[in-house]
């Protein structure tokens, strides 16, 4: 009864990966899962299809994730989105999740190559269990562009979760992304703490033509034995 328990809440925590796992063809507006300074261009739409799992099989822990995510360029420096999660998992109290969000590029220096965001997700669980009750997740980044052909950025930050009752409320968050080619770039990034958002990850960002691109990525969690998960997403900006 305790390992059933305990791989629920593994399932409940893994399903959130695609809570920031959203890219964007012009502006690329998370780092893998962790959010960069960037926002979607003014008036620009942005859907992916996604898929994240533990690929082995349910009775041992696996799980599937399919999301679709879109994101529109309200105005200047200002976007909003939502996202629609579906689980399929063994024993998983949830199924579907829906996380509405926006974020807010409230300075950008480009001569520097810094730039400051601040925005949020609201966590929805539908329809709602003990356990899995509303969430929401602020954050402030920042963010340092290397001047050069193939300049690195880096990211830091913080965040808070709102309405969690386990877990770490808040902590920090880093990213870093490496362009390799023009077509190409390699990203890591990492929420600390213990709760639903806290894994590192790293993969591969291709751009598969002027208005799509791909990304693979690994996920690993802070805690828990097998905690770990690959992610594919693909996106189209028009």
């Amino acid at each position: 009864m305790l390992k059933s328990q305990s791989l629920v809440k593994r399932l409940c925590l893994l399903a959130t990966l695609l809570a920031c796992c959203s890219f964007a063809v012009q502006a690329q507006t998370t780092v893998l899962n962790t959010p960069s300074t960037d926002v979607q261009t003014t008036q620009t739409t942005y859907v992916e299809a996604d898929f994240i799992g533990h690929l082995t099989s349910f009775e041992k822990g696996g799980f599937q994730v399919y999301g679709s995510r879109v994101l529109y360029g309200v105005r200047k420096k200002l976007e909003v989105g939502v996202n629609l999660l579906y689980t399929k998992a063994e024993g998983a109290p949830q199924s579907v999740e829906i996380q509405p969000n926006a974020k807010w590029q409230f300075y950008q220096n480009e001569d520097s190559g810094v730039a400051v965001a601040a925005g949020g997700v609201l966590f929805l669980p539908v329809p709602h269990h003990h356990g899995s009750d509303t969430t929401g997740l602020v954050y402030l980044t920042a963010s340092k562009k290397v001047k050069a052909s193939y300049g690195p950025r880096f990211t830091g930050g913080a965040y808070r979760m709102v309405g969690l009752s386990a877990g770490s409320k808040g902590g920090g968050i880093l990213g870093y992304e490496q362009p390799l080619h023009h077509k190409l770039t390699l990203l890591a990034d990492w929420y600390s703490g213990q709760n639903r958002l806290g894994y590192a990850s790293a993969g591969l960002g291709a751009t598969m033509s002027t208005k799509s691109v791909l990304y693979v990525c690994y996920s690993f969690g802070n805690t828990g034995r097998g905690n770990n998960a690959l992610g594919i997403f693909y996106g189209w900006t028009f």
